[in-house]
């Protein structure tokens, strides 16, 4: 009897420590960079996303890609408008995952709120001059904006402050003819001849390597003097009570495939 007991807890031993040798990691996949996220193919539910208007492509693209590596989640329709707007919409009591914003400033707004953590850089943006592709303004550099109809989006925007960053920084006094909510907004008045010319972001217009094709293009871009001086810096967090889809979803935001997505479309690196 007691060999049998011993033999028992000799078994029972050897169990334990088998089971103490390869301790579960509660830790999320990935570098400190993202990589693929948090549950792999058994992920399901759904994804409610906001994102700054200039992401528009870039998200929509994100989304179909997060999607195919996760059958089982479902990206609901991404909301886009202007930071501060979809900021102003979360402190309201809107419900999201996960935020992106053009800023790092209208983030900083959620972080004080205790609504959202650890927001993290994923990508970099800068400015570019547009104008119609006829260019009626003879718009071509930063101070002929100051003569010029131009548009801009409003201050308290992401796009708005860069612009207010770049025009001060250069000296140029402008006085907009309309003051847009986010970026999209400049771009489709500029190429509606509703102006002569706007600032948005370089990923809305990418300039080209020669003279702008006006038969072929709805507007036409160029980078101003000076227009590394102003970079914006886009972060991205998940919100209190985010699924864990979310929480996938903001980790693969940051993550290899996504990252290639935003450097094809012009934005810069961390």
């Amino acid at each position: 009897m007691r060999r049998a007991a011993a033999g028992l807890l000799l078994g029972a031993l050897i169990l334990t420590g088998c089971a103490a040798g390869s301790p579960r990691d509660s830790s999320l996949p990935g570098d400190e960079k993202g990589g693929s996220a948090t549950s792999g193919p058994g992920l399901s539910g759904e994804v409610t996303v906001f994102a700054a208007a200039s992401l528009r492509t870039a998200f929509d693209d994100i989304a179909e890609a997060f999607e195919q590596q996760h059958p089982g989640v479902d990206v609901k329709p991404i909301v886009y408008d202007g930071s501060s707007t979809l900021v102003t919409q979360l402190q309201e009591g809107a419900r999201a995952d996960v935020l992106a914003t053009a800023d790092e400033d209208s983030m900083h707004m959620l972080v004080d709120d205790g609504l959202v953590s650890d927001p993290r850089i994923f990508a970099t943006n800068t400015l570019v001059v547009i104008t119609p592709p006829e260019n009626p303004g003879r718009v071509t550099a930063l101070s002929d904006l100051a003569e010029a109809v131009t548009v801009l989006c409003a201050p308290e925007v992401p796009c708005g402050k860069a612009s207010s960053t770049l025009l001060d920084g250069a000296g140029v006094d402008v006085t907009p003819a309309s003051l847009e909510q986010n970026v999209t907004a400049v771009l489709q008045k500029v190429a509606a001849g509703e102006a002569d010319a706007g600032l948005v972001y370089a990923t809305d217009a990418r300039p080209g390597d020669g003279p702008c094709d006006a038969s072929a293009a709805e507007v036409c871009s160029f980078r101003p003097e000076n227009w590394d001086d102003v970079v914006n810096r886009y972060p991205v967090a998940t919100l209190d009570g985010a699924s864990a889809a979310g929480v996938a979803f903001a980790e693969f935001v940051r993550g290899p495939e996504a990252q290639q997505i935003l450097d094809d479309l012009g934005f810069g690196h961390p």
